[in-house]
């Protein structure tokens, strides 16, 4: 008679095992970690959230802290933009603390509102879209190491995660396609003109330094970047910055939404959860883009080695440098207005063009000179 719990055993314990072996390490949660390692049935889902690849995944740069970029800089972005423009911001919503949990509210009032579907909508591809929309930020975070806490290693990965982060306009389109609305028509064809204006200067820039750095792998680009890429290549850098702005669909060029014009655009016929999920696109964006940024300019994750933290502390200041750039991002909302379309358009497939080339020139300058 075969022996099933044996094989059943047998076959636990080298998850068990495998899954140990590649663990993050945090000193400071290791007594507690411990113990919990010694407890059938909860050794395994600990194990497997400690795993680095479902870290990555779920934690640091992935899901928890996505929904921490959503939280913070939403209320943030009100913030900021309230005061240098002088004028009344989140106070009502925990006044005492600032209207910090202003987001927390908005999101209470999105899941209790009705999901309306009117009836001339592509049902189907209406509801799945948005939920969709999460594949092309979630898979690009299997590329983005913190340290050494990753997923995937690919001497390619900057490249991948890029173009990965390039679906997502994509998914917007389908939105706007499947609402069969005429002011979501006009906001997806804005959409698509200046999803070909940034998309090439972008990705220009970041070839620049992936040349100047002679590899696409984070690892060695954090390595080689005994002077932080801002400084070896600013012109590549702005030319980033402006079509990440446009990428992201921030304000001056938010033209796809436009509030005062066409009403959100691609999204005018959602509510409740749904419109929330499909609001936190261009934050999610976003945040990805500011994480390569953080990876090709600003060291990625070094920075002083957080004892007590262990691994996470490479995360974190991963994290950080990204999330200061967002807020460096999010305040040109109160600065600007908003460019016409063929402003935008003008400028994408001029100057910002001409910003990156002249960056991968630039880089290539240093490469002939360096060797």
């Amino acid at each position: 008679m075969v022996d099933v719990s044996g094989i059943v055993s047998g076959i636990v314990e080298k998850i068990f095992a495998a899954l140990t072996a590649n663990m993050v390490n945090i000193p400071i949660l290791e007594p507690l970690i411990n113990k919990l390692l010694q407890i059938p049935l909860v050794n395994l889902v600990v194990a497997f959230i400690l795993w680095k690849p479902a870290f990555v995944i779920l934690f640091v740069p992935g899901l928890l802290a996505v929904t921490v970029v959503l939280l913070i800089m939403i209320w943030w972005e009100r913030k900021l933009t309230a005061r240098i423009q002088w004028r009344v911001g989140p106070k009502e919503v925990s006044r005492r603390t600032g209207g910090i949990i202003q987001t927390l509210a908005d999101g209470m009032r999105y899941m209790f509102q009705e999901v309306i579907i009117h009836r001339d909508a592509h049902k189907l591809y209406f509801l799945q879209l948005p939920i969709l929309s999460f594949i092309p930020v979630l898979l690009p975070i299997l590329l983005i190491p913190a340290g050494t806490i990753y997923a995937i290693r690919s001497p390619y990965a900057i490249q991948i995660a890029v173009a990965l982060t390039a679906l997502l306009p994509i998914f917007i389109l389908g939105i706007g396609w499947s609402a069969n609305n005429r002011f979501a028509f006009i906001g997806t064809v804005r959409e698509a003109f200046l999803y070909v204006a940034y998309e090439i200067p972008l990705m220009i820039a970041v070839l620049s330094m992936v040349l100047l750095y002679k590899s696409g792998d984070p690892f060695v680009i954090v390595e080689k970047q005994w002077i932080p890429g801002i400084f070896m290549n600013p012109i590549a850098f702005i030319a980033f910055l402006i079509g990440m702005v446009m990428a992201a669909g921030r304000l001056p060029f938010d033209i796809s939404e436009a509030d005062q014009e066409i009403a959100f655009g691609p999204f005018v016929e959602y509510s409740g959860i749904i419109f929330g999920l499909v609001m936190g696109i261009a934050y999610e964006k976003l945040y990805l883009l500011s994480l390569i940024a953080a990876i090709l300019f600003f060291g990625g994750w070094s920075g002083p080695e957080i004892a007590f933290l262990g691994e996470l502390s490479y995360a974190i200041w991963l994290f950080l440098k990204a999330f200061v750039l967002m807020g460096f991002i999010v305040m040109v909302r109160a600065i600007y207005g908003r460019y016409r379309l063929d402003q935008a358009l003008k400028f994408g497939w001029s100057s910002l063009l001409t910003f990156s080339l002249i960056g991968f020139f630039i880089s290539a300058g240093w490469v002939i000179w360096l060797g």
